[in-house]
């Protein structure tokens, strides 16, 4: 066991759940879950989705009562938590993964919103400032003080959540996938300040889906299933197996599925995608790349390096101004994502809440959206009885986690929702599939099944392009990677490059330093 580990087991226990249980209607969210958090501990809290762990951080902070029974200690007394007000007196506070912040007032009167200094029966502003200040110079934000929060980038508003917790003095803080859309820059100084939050003799209560951050930042790590506490684990005894076989209840050993599958691209394997020059006619290209049929081509680079923009170009979403999109051999002209869907390709979105789902409605309506008009006779009786098969063999097809094709969207979880989705994106039987960020907030389990699913569609001749931020899912899934930088494509990996795929190959391109260690 590492001596971090062993430092922070030795500290006293300042938060510990016991026996907690929540119902909701006929449904079991959790069962007599336990946890123990200790003072200047970063304890990791993974599962699936649906596993309960918002449930059990939502009851910490207030947000949710637990059924009878249950018991929370504070310093080793039970203390009573009916609602945010007793959590954040407590020194309990919680950064969701879904910023809580009111975009249209300062940063200032955001950390003090509930808690406003008053002088005379007023708010007093210099008060205000005083108790901000030293806290925003600490995270370098001092800077943005007095600028509205909707101004800020989402790691800076990121950071004012830290702030508000600092300032509130908090003990326990939780954090709910914070790095979900921040760049590796902006990961790092959120880990350094991980850290000097563990150095103070704070407790982080840290929730992530990254096996990697999980490996840089836990000293422990607490797993549910489906509601229940399995089990334990110390820094020194974390694996990749055993989280993964504690969460999902199985062995995931070929876990990107390459490893495992029969599917070889060959050599001969016609050009179904070709891009030639693309570009935005600024900053972005020109581009070129192909992709054969069966064969999974991935788009590596930093957050900002173009990869999004690229795809849409593709797609039609935006208009390229320059080069030529070819699709076997025959050039595109796309006004638009409609074109491109009738072309034969499809899109994921990196956004699917924003731009992909529709939330409110449901999985029939949403798997069935962009081929409702092929159910149609004489343009004006609908075949109901089309749609309802399409959308129950898609459900199976593609194990779609819910309890009827009626379900709303929106109540699912992410890999479910992230399943929907591509099923509605295959009902056309696309030949070119771009994926952007497709495990974007997905458990582990259900990552899993995406893999497969995107390697079956190779293995039946879909030209595919995956986009990630997650270089070893881009590693285990493509059969070849190209890397952008600034707006063009700077090098590739695999394949026929003469570079073997690995990590450090990629990051080196990404960030210019194979370029310098090549002048040196």
């Amino acid at each position: 066991m590492s001596s971090r580990t062993t430092a922070a087991s030795e500290t006293p226990v300042l938060l510990e759940m016991r026996n907690i249980s929540k119902t909701f209607g006929a449904h079991r969210a959790l069962r007599e879950v336990r946890i123990a958090v200790h003072a200047g501990e970063v304890h990791a809290l993974m599962g699936e989705n649906g596993a309960g762990k918002s449930t059990l951080t939502s009851i910490l902070c207030g947000m949710l009562s637990a059924d009878a029974g249950a018991e929370i200690l504070v310093d080793g007394a039970v203390k009573p938590i009916r609602s945010p007000i007793d959590a954040r007196r407590l020194g309990i506070a919680i950064i969701h993964q879904e910023l809580a912040l009111a975009d249209n007032i300062t940063v200032m009167e955001n950390m003090t919103l509930g808690n406003e200094s008053a002088c005379l029966g007023f708010r007093s502003r210099a008060r205000m400032r005083a108790r901000c200040e030293p806290v925003l110079e600490r995270l370098g934000l001092a800077w943005a003080r007095d600028r509205k929060v909707g101004t800020l980038s989402v790691a800076e508003q990121q950071m004012v959540e830290i702030a508000r917790a600092l300032m509130a003095d908090a003990r326990v803080i939780v954090m709910d996938e914070p790095t979900t859309s921040l760049s590796l820059r902006e990961t790092d100084r959120l880990f350094a300040i991980v850290r000097e939050l563990r150095a103070e003799g704070r407790a982080v209560i840290y929730i992530s889906h990254r096996m990697n951050e999980i490996y840089e930042l836990a000293d422990r790590v607490s797993v549910l299933r489906d509601g229940a506490f399995i089990g334990e684990l110390d820094r020194a005894d974390v694996t990749a197996e055993k989280l993964v076989a504690m969460m999902v209840g199985r062995d995931l050993s070929t876990f990107y599925t390459k490893e495992g599958s029969e599917r070889v691209v060959r050599d001969d394997a016609p050009v179904v995608l070709s891009v030639d020059g693309v570009g935005d006619g600024g900053w972005l290209g020109p581009c070129s790349l192909e992709i054969r049929a069966g064969e999974i081509l991935g788009l590596a680079g930093l957050v900002g390096a173009g990869r999004t923009e690229l795809a849409r170009l593709i797609y039609g979403a935006d208009r390229p101004q320059t080069g030529t999109v070819t699709l076997s051999g025959k050039p595109l002209c796309l006004k638009g994502p409609v074109d491109a869907i009738d072309a034969g390709i499809a899109y994921l979105t990196e956004d699917r809440k924003g731009l992909g789902l529709l939330l409110d409605m449901s999985v029939h309506s949403n798997i069935n959206l962009n081929v409702i008009a092929d159910d149609a006779t004489g343009a004006t009786v609908l075949n109901a009885s089309a749609g309802t098969k399409r959308s129950a063999q898609a459900i199976a097809a593609m194990n779609i986690r819910v309890r009827g094709p009626e379900t709303i969207v929106g109540t699912l979880s992410g890999g479910n929702q992230q399943k929907v989705l591509l099923a509605r994106l295959l009902q056309r039987k696309p030949r070119v599939i771009l994926l952007d960020e497709p495990t974007r907030g997905v458990d582990v389990g259900a990552k899993s099944e995406i893999y497969k699913i995107i390697n079956n569609l190779a293995a039946e001749g879909a030209a595919v392009l995956v986009i990630s931020s997650e270089l070893p899912e881009l590693i285990g899934l493509s059969d070849r990677i190209l890397v952008m930088r600034e707006g063009r494509i700077a090098g590739e990996v695999g394949g026929g490059s003469g570079v073997a795929i690995s990590q450090e190959a990629i990051i080196g391109i990404a960030t210019g330093s194979d370029a310098i260690t090549a002048r040196a």
